[in-house]
């Protein structure tokens, strides 16, 4: 079963070197993953304006700061690039994300929940990003046809595609055998409300520090105890905020 990412964008060359370095490159090369294969398609919007790279956006209606992406290019992009390309019957077989401030905020649970819904073998629809540039995207182009808002955090980027490549990066590792250890992704920070326990690796003493006996002497037992007593340790220093959020959870 293969899934299609689409991605409406000014500038293609943006996710050159992500689909091809690391355990993304290798997802869509088809070297990892179980019965869902994924396949990345970049869209040119200035493909589908009449003059190219410079009708793509236009000054604002009642006047403002920078220039707006125009509504009906980007329809030309989504049905003509996207829907007629790809042999869908329509947009409806779509789910079309953009990565904006109204979203919601972005996480480790909701790239899980991201990932059930849409890098699983029970998900029906393949997925279009749209990546917006300049002051913003016409309302009535996301009102007539994106289902879903996503937001990094409370700032602004220059455009969408390095949103997009967040959200790839930290959701694809939850499909199915896209990580060679199924249980990585849930044995890291935030996968518990906290944050990962101190990791060690050769060599045993790195500047008069050893690394703690409990890892060394075998015992599982003790091994876990640590791990949890770390995690605890380093998300009271690093990360009072969640600590706190842990407390309050415990305490209701």
């Amino acid at each position: 079963m293969i899934r299609r990412i689409w991605c409406l964008t000014m500038f293609e060359n943006y996710f050159n070197e992500f689909i091809d370095i690391g355990v993304i490159g290798q997802t869509f090369r088809g070297e990892r993953g179980d019965d869902l294969k994924f396949e990345f398609h970049p869209v040119s919007i200035s493909d589908f304006s009449p003059k190219g790279f410079k009708g793509v956006d236009d000054s604002p209606y009642g006047g403002g700061i920078g220039m707006i992406m125009r509504a009906d290019v980007l329809k030309e992009a989504l049905v003509k690039g996207v829907v007629e390309a790809g042999g869908y019957s329509s947009v409806d077989e779509l789910h079309v994300v953009c990565p904006a401030p109204r979203g919601k905020s972005w996480n480790q649970e909701y790239a899980q929940i991201f990932a059930k819904n849409h890098f699983s073998t029970d998900s029906t629809k393949d997925l279009v990003f749209i990546c917006g540039r300049y002051e913003g995207i016409d309302e009535r182009f996301l009102n007539n046809y994106v289902n879903e808002f996503i937001s990094l955090g409370d700032y602004i980027l220059t455009g969408g595609e390095l949103a997009v490549m967040v959200i790839l990066d930290s959701a694809l590792r939850f499909g199915p055998g896209i990580l060679g250890n199924k249980l990585s992704a849930f044995d890291e920070s935030f996968a518990h409300g906290k944050l990962e326990y101190a990791l060690y690796t050769r060599p045993f003493e790195f500047e008069g520090i050893e690394v703690p006996h409990a890892l060394k002497n075998g015992h599982h037992k003790e091994i876990e105890k640590f791990k949890v007593e770390s995690a605890d340790e380093m998300t009271k220093k690093y990360r009072p905020d969640l600590w706190q959020k842990l407390k309050n959870s415990k305490s209701e």
